[in-house]
């Protein structure tokens, strides 16, 4: 374990092996100048690789899950948050299945997996309420701009029987999209 004093060094070193344009001998190498610099005693060549190799694994991980969680929006697109939730619902709960299939879990895991589904089915509600709520807004407005607009054209004898008029108005009071 590195001092608290070497915090910026290690943030570094987890900068460069991310972006992964250097060879580790090179960070290490640099990352062992930094560190006596700060009078801490240097990192051995074993340490270094098994912490570079497991956090090459982690993110490479990362990568991956980034990557397919970019292809799940793009496919869902913005309009799908109740998708998205349902989705996340389905992989903790296949997580959960194949863990215990495999015999690859205890106690604390199914519970942290039981969790994390709870609060996925929560997110699940309150996007679905959120949804609602959105809908029923549109609603009121779309119902008070169509009664505006009836009322006024109710008042005209010009627009009364011209549907490209009524058209207009409705475009105007619901969309707010103004013909020039």
């Amino acid at each position: 374990m590195l001092p608290v004093e070497a915090e910026p060094d290690i943030v570094w070193a987890l900068q460069q092996l991310r972006e992964n344009r250097l060879p580790q001998a090179v960070i290490l190498t640099e990352f062992n100048e930094r560190l006596a610099d700060r009078g801490i005693p240097p990192i051995g060549r074993g340490a270094w690789s098994r912490y570079s190799l497991r956090k090459s694994v982690q993110f490479k991980r990362l990568d991956e899950v980034q990557k397919i969680s970019r292809q799940l929006v793009q496919q869902i697109g913005t309009g799908g948050p109740d998708q998205a939730t349902v989705m996340i619902g389905e992989m903790i709960k296949t997580a959960a299945f194949q863990m215990l299939e495999d015999g690859d879990i205890d106690s604390k895991s199914l519970m942290e997996l039981a969790h994390a589904l709870s609060g996925t089915v929560g997110a699940q509600k309150k996007s679905s309420e959120h949804r609602r709520r959105l809908e029923d807004s549109i609603r009121a407005k779309i119902d008070e701009a169509i009664e505006d607009a009836g009322t006024s054209l109710g008042q005209s004898p010009v627009c009364a029987l011209d549907s490209k008029a009524i058209l207009k108005r409705i475009r105007e009071e619901v969309y707010g999209i103004f013909d020039q």
